[in-house]
């Protein structure tokens, strides 16, 4: 079995914010016990930013994006250390993988990394896997580790999701009386609204609403995730096997193929094409490819073989998300217009605007 386990700042960190070296030692313990056992392991681990902060002695709160950058620098070293250190007493090899929003988005780039990624695990060496935040940026970033966790499980086609925070899971309220939600067949927007965007300790980027986006994106890609309590450590092995420890959501049955899964959720969209509701519904009912009749407007600025989102013209909702085979300056001139007039226009190399190959449905 394949599991990528994402360890957060706030279940690796000490509320000081340094490292938790124990921690990270009966991390290896456990990860040792399942590699025993015949399973893939992969670490995505955040902490870096907090461990080098703590380590330059600086507390204030907020601190501008290049302070950030350098404390991510200082603090990398630390942690890849602490893992190195810890794995050793198990004669594991580790391996640092940093990456940024953008690698995910270039298709050559994508592969490299899980070629790169499946030969590591093939090898026995268990890659820690983090943003590269000194270098990440608004355009480049992941926003948090969740979702980074996400797509490196859609990656390496991983079976189990593991996401470690500081609460047991997902509850059904806020209240005291409230209990936690033990399984979840599919994450419904009342799923959706029990999540908060705030991190519970603080310390940590994300909150359970990434976490929830993470679930979505993997379930719907054919990944099982579990989101609970990083200091069980021991209940590990019972997670794997099955036991519902925590809250897990389920892998859609009918769930999206590799590429698919990499235009869905890998690739950032740069814009959105609005069509109306007879192009919908030959998009959602009858599996056709988007033609530039059924275009009412573009929103952004992209080229050949951007992904763009596909939106209802009325109700703005997006629906699907697709390869384009137009530049948007090309394709504002030819929008609403048929085949035989867009050939008249521009010279036309595709009949399609986004091919049915290439469309993903993310919303009937």
């Amino acid at each position: 079995m394949r599991i990528v386990i994402k360890v957060g700042t706030s279940t690796l960190t000490t509320k000081e914010g340094l490292l938790n070296e124990q921690y990270i030692f009966n991390l290896a313990k456990e990860v040792f016990s399942l590699r025993e056992q015949g399973h893939k392991i992969l670490i995505v681990s955040s902490g870096a930013v907090s461990a080098g902060k703590t380590h330059l002695c600086i507390k204030d709160k907020h601190k501008t994006l290049r302070e950030k950058q350098a404390f991510a620098a200082v603090g990398q070293p630390l942690l890849m250390s602490a893992y190195s250190k810890a794995f050793a007493e198990y004669n594991n090899s580790v391996s640092q993988i940093l990456l940024t929003r953008d690698v995910f988005d270039r298709r050559a780039n994508y592969i490299n990394v899980r070629n790169t990624l499946n030969t590591l695990i093939e090898n026995d060496i268990i890659p820690i896997i983090n943003e590269n935040d000194s270098v990440s940026i608004d355009e480049i970033n992941f926003g948090d580790n969740d979702m980074l966790s996400a797509l490196v499980a859609l990656a390496i086609n991983a079976d189990k999701l593991i996401i470690f925070t500081d609460v047991d899971g997902i509850y059904n309220g806020t209240l005291k009386a409230s209990s936690l939600i033990p399984k979840i067949d599919h994450i419904t927007e009342e799923i959706e609204k029990l999540t908060s965007s705030t991190s519970s300790s603080g310390r940590g980027t994300g909150g359970m609403k990434t976490k929830i986006i993470a679930a979505k994106i993997a379930a719907a890609s054919g990944v099982e995730t579990i989101i609970t309590n990083g200091t069980k450590l021991n209940l590990l092995k019972e997670i794997v096997l099955g036991s519902f420890i925590g809250t897990t959501i389920l892998a859609s049955k009918k769930h999206l193929e590799a590429k698919k899964s990499w235009i869905a959720f890998s690739k950032k969209p740069k814009g959105t094409i609005f069509v109306d509701q007879k192009a919908e519904d030959f998009l959602l009912n009858k599996g056709k490819s988007l033609l530039a009749v059924g275009i009412t407007k573009i929103s952004g600025a992209f080229k050949r073989g951007d992904t763009i989102n596909i939106a209802n013209a009325q109700t703005k909702k997006d629906f699907a998300r697709g390869l384009t085979n137009y530049d948007s300056d090309i394709l504002e001139k030819v929008k609403g217009k048929k085949t035989q007039e867009i050939k008249n226009i521009v010279d036309a190399g595709e009949e399609e605007i986004i091919h049915r190959d290439n469309l993903v449905i993310i919303s009937n």
